[in-house]
């Protein structure tokens, strides 16, 4: 018996010891969470159930590297995910834009990399410069972050290439960046809006702003997406109406229920109990990368954790303000909620990185 109990406990050191079990945990029930939604509308669980576990087995193996390996890998990495970033505008596919790789078994979206790969790059890069970052290393970051940024913002994507953005200006941040440097870049954005509203902007994403400020000039065609979407929050009420038996999604009045609104339909379904107690577990992810950022004798993987823990919170409150009529359509999907494969193994993947950082200190932590 003793025997049986010593192996056991060597079988669950081997499998557990690098992951942090509450952060797995709060995830866990997050997926649990998103399965739940994709059943009670019919939605495709057995397959957004097999990329979970994909995202799971990529979480444990990323966390089992030493954190140093990853340091040495992340310009390597960070390059590598250009290619396929460049390879869409050549045989790309997708109904927006080119977006998408067809790789016969599965399609690759290739701006998901960099929400794993800019991090990377950018702590690798900063954790060596000088603190506060001084103009020319923050000249380079801005370079580092702009050139991918730009290649997504032109498919169009406009929802991701803010997200990667904001995860190369987290990890300014957490450096020390002046907060001037903010008001510069936020300065130069005011000046460039217009630019990007006659030049880069298509007629969709046109529609996307104008239906935000003015939702019910178009009811029945623009404004119907948000317009749906709040009545299935505000039908929810307190309790909401009960696992399936929310109607917006099944009478198909609110669109894009398995991607995009899916946080809608748990509202409906939950209510804001069921609200509160999923929030409470994004915030719980928040803080424990947080924390864990805070634990390390490293540098680099201070950057990293910080920057991964402040992206994710950014996915919630962007998908949280878009379906509720605070912020414009952008298409960024609630994170482990919202029916996705690409987005959900990297996302999952990220946090391996979170773990490896957590459990393997370089000898020479800088």
């Amino acid at each position: 018996m003793v025997e049986l109990l010593q192996r056991a406990r060597a079988v669950f050191h081997f499998f557990f010891r690098t992951l942090d079990l509450p952060l797995v945990g709060a995830l866990c029930l997050l997926m649990v969470a998103g399965l739940a939604v994709l059943h009670s509308v019919d939605g495709p669980v057995h397959a957004q159930a097999m990329r979970y576990g994909a995202g799971l087995a990529a979480l444990w193996g990323l966390s089992r590297l030493p954190v140093v390996t990853l340091r040495a890998w992340s310009p390597w990495i960070y390059t590598l995910s250009l290619l396929p970033l460049l390879a869409v505008y050549v045989v790309g596919t997708g109904k927006y834009g080119q977006r998408w790789l067809n790789l016969g078994v599965f399609y690759l979206q290739p701006s998901e990399l960099l929400k794993l790969s800019l991090p990377m790059m950018m702590a690798w890069y900063l954790h060596k410069q000088p603190l506060p970052p001084r103009p020319r290393a923050v000249l380079t970051a801005a370079l580092l972050i702009g050139g991918p940024a730009v290649l997504i913002l032109l498919q169009p994507n406009l929802g991701t290439a803010t997200l990667v953005t904001a995860s190369g200006v987290f990890a300014l941040l957490l450096a020390g960046l002046r907060w001037w440097w903010m008001a510069v870049a936020l300065g130069g954005l005011s000046v460039a809006a217009p630019l990007a509203w006659f030049g880069l902007l298509r007629q969709y994403q046109k529609d996307r702003v104008l239906t935000f400020l003015y939702p019910e000039n178009d009811p029945l065609g623009t404004g119907w997406n948000i317009i749906q979407s709040k009545i299935a929050i505000g039908s929810g009420g307190m309790h909401g109406k009960g696992w399936g038996q929310g109607t917006q999604a099944t009478l198909d009045f609110l669109p894009e229920y398995t991607t995009d609104f899916a946080f809608s339909v748990l509202a409906e379904e939950f209510g804001w109990v069921g609200v509160a107690v999923v929030l409470s577990l994004f915030l719980f992810v928040t803080a424990r990368c947080l924390w864990i950022a805070s634990q390390s004798r490293c540098g680099y993987s201070r950057l990293l954790v910080g920057t991964t823990g402040l992206v994710f919170f950014v996915y919630v409150l962007v998908n949280g303000g878009m379906i509720s009529g605070l912020l414009p359509v952008v298409g960024v999907p609630m994170p482990l909620i919202s029916y996705g494969g690409t987005s959900a193994v990297s996302l999952l993947a990220s946090f391996g990185l979170v773990m490896a950082a957590r459990q393997h200190q370089p000898v020479h932590a800088t």
